[in-house]
């Protein structure tokens, strides 16, 4: 018999860096999960990605036992890395911060696909491409 679901949410963390300091360990205490024992395990299965931030979804079954999913960088987080900014703009549609390149978008849209809601590859570099528009990113043609 399969184990009743009893809450089910989403964290962001940095791969690999986690700690249970807030707001990380509350939300877990407050869903029943053991703040160290997830921390460890989370930290153990991002290692590789060393302070990228990740997403995550946690399953907390009804004896209090877990399950998480690791998910990919957000598109905003992989679009600044690309143009290599602290920040998207407040005004992106005067102040532009940065441009990353056609490949880079192809690149970031290969990592993200399967988090996306996209049948091709070109579906998900026009998603990418407009999420940088909307960070003051200027995607270059090419």
């Amino acid at each position: 018999m399969a184990k009743r679901i009893d809450k089910q949410f989403k964290i962001m963390a940095p791969g690999g860096q986690a700690t249970p300091a807030p707001p990380i360990g509350p939300a877990l205490g407050a869903a029943g999960v053991n703040p160290g024992q997830f921390i460890q395990a989370f930290n153990e299965r991002t290692k590789e990605l060393n302070g990228k931030v990740v997403g995550c979804v946690v399953t907390v079954y009804h004896d209090r036992s877990f399950e998480f999913e690791i998910k990919s960088s957000p598109a905003a987080v992989l679009i600044k890395e690309a143009a290599g900014v602290e920040k998207g703009s407040g005004e992106p549609n005067t102040n532009k911060v940065g441009k990353i390149s056609r490949d880079q978008v192809r690149q970031i849209a290969e990592e993200k696909i399967k988090d996306l809601n996209a049948g091709s590859v070109e579906t998900a570099m026009k998603i990418i491409a407009g999420t940088a528009r909307s960070m003051g990113v200027d995607v270059e043609e090419g």
